[in-house]
């Protein structure tokens, strides 16, 4: 469907399990080179290499904390290497971490929860934009959240807010960058089940929303792919910039 992804070069973050792991198998099974990334979860992301492989794909796997501003462009770098440039970047590295009411979080779990979904966003893609610009122009998909527009249930404030900066800070890469043809764009997923709600959610919780959805059940990872892929090919979206597309079974319809 989308011809003009073979032979791309993709680096998504945070792609060892979830949506992310569904991602790359998605852009590898469209022909794209894809770069699998990693932390916590090496043999994770080790299986979704081998598994693209598998299939007859191009995968190669980088390893990295991208929580911190080096470590995260020592992962682009990586995957610079590993595919000769870059044409798609994917900042899909993120979690809630832990559940805390607003009244018991502390300096800790703040630095971590915005080092990870905030500061891993602007570092990568800092470090992604030069090579960006040296392919003539590409795409910056951003992992954004349903949480980003509803505030997010208990225990979540920071990860909530932490993806409407995702969501927002996609907006002024869309200007800053559309001189150099690279367009920024964002994915906000709603209730999917990934190894994310089997962390942080309890069955009481997960029913409870899934009553709010008007499809009547939770989402699939694999459900959340042909978003990705949409935005990042140029003669499916070439001229969308700066937009959120929410994946979320109608919870929320702004």
């Amino acid at each position: 469907m989308f011809k003009d992804l073979a032979g791309k070069r993709v680096l998504i973050t945070g792609s060892s399990t979830g949506i992310g792991a569904a991602v790359a198998r998605g852009f590898a099974e469209a022909g794209a080179r894809v770069v699998v990334h990693g932390h916590a979860s090496k043999a994770e992301a080790n299986a979704v290499v081998e598994a693209i492989r598998g299939q007859g794909g191009d995968a190669q796997l980088v390893l990295g904390d991208v929580a911190k501003s080096a470590s995260a462009r020592q992962v682009v770098d990586g995957a610079v290497a590993a595919l000769g440039g870059l044409d798609v970047l994917i900042n899909n590295a993120g979690a809630l971490v832990k559940r805390v009411p607003l009244l018991e979080i502390d300096d800790a779990l703040y630095d971590t929860v915005l080092d990870l979904n905030v500061r891993s966003v602007i570092a990568a893609t800092q470090a992604a934009i030069p090579h960006l610009k040296a392919a003539g122009g590409g795409a910056i998909i951003n992992t954004a959240s349903i949480a980003g527009r509803n505030g997010g249930g208990p225990g979540a404030a920071l990860y909530a807010s932490a993806k409407a900066f995702v969501a927002n800070v996609t907006r002024n890469m869309a200007k800053e960058f559309a001189p150099h043809n690279i367009r920024a764009n964002a994915v906000a997923p709603g209730v999917i089940l990934t190894p994310f709600h089997e962390r942080f959610s309890t069955a009481e919780q997960l029913e409870t929303m899934r009553l709010t959805i008007p499809m009547g059940r939770l989402g699939k990872p694999e459900e959340c792919v042909g978003s990705y892929l949409f935005l990042a090919s140029a003669s499916a979206s070439g001229y969308i910039t700066g937009q959120v597309i929410e994946v979320n079974g109608g919870q929320l319809m702004p």
